[in-house]
């Protein structure tokens, strides 16, 4: 599903583009996630995983925007991909009410907002789609992230230990977090 595009203005008074991923834009996508897979241990992939070619990246972006249950927002300034945010649903009538988020952002935008009006823009989403939770998961000690998680509404709900191993061993847990959309 595509997003519709929008401006808004960055904390340090830039101007930053909110818009859907193109086809275009998977050579470009891939280096985002490459760069910010290598700048923190919080995401799921990691430099050391096979990368992806950006034709399977090209695939990913058109199964997003033919689908009626993803929508995939990139945030741009000064034409380059800064952060993304995924939501998603399942059309299974047991689970339909419940939508998963990601996001990503990286470092040299941190703490520009970025991440707040992504999410809100997920949470408008959801709304537009009846979902009555948001859910999410974050590693243990990305107490960045959490902040952010918890300012937008989301409280943790369960932990998996021992659910990150990272390339040194050290073994992190990984926790759940749900956002009733009423609050």
């Amino acid at each position: 599903m595509e997003f519709a595009k929008k401006e808004i203005t960055l904390k340090n008074g830039k101007t930053a583009i909110l818009r859907s991923p193109t086809p275009e834009d998977a050579e470009d996508f891939l280096a985002f996630f490459t760069q910010a897979a290598a700048e923190t241990p919080f995401l799921l992939s990691s430099p050391e995983d096979p990368p992806l070619t950006v034709e399977a990246e090209t695939q990913w972006i058109q199964g997003i925007l033919q689908s009626e249950a993803q929508v995939a927002i990139l945030c741009l300034v000064d034409g380059k991909i800064a952060g993304n945010c995924l939501i998603s649903f399942s059309p299974k009538k047991k689970v339909r009410h419940r939508g998963r988020v990601a996001i990503a952002l990286l470092r040299e935008y941190w703490g520009n907002h970025i991440g707040s009006m992504l999410f809100e823009e997920m949470i408008s989403i959801a709304k537009g789609w009846h979902l009555t939770q948001l859910e999410l998961e974050f590693i243990e000690g990305n107490d960045r992230a959490r902040g952010l998680y918890e300012k937008m509404g989301f409280r943790i709900t369960g932990e998996i230990p021992n659910a990150i191993r990272l390339s040194d061993g050290t073994m992190l847990k990984e926790f759940q977090m749900v956002r009733a959309m009423g609050e």
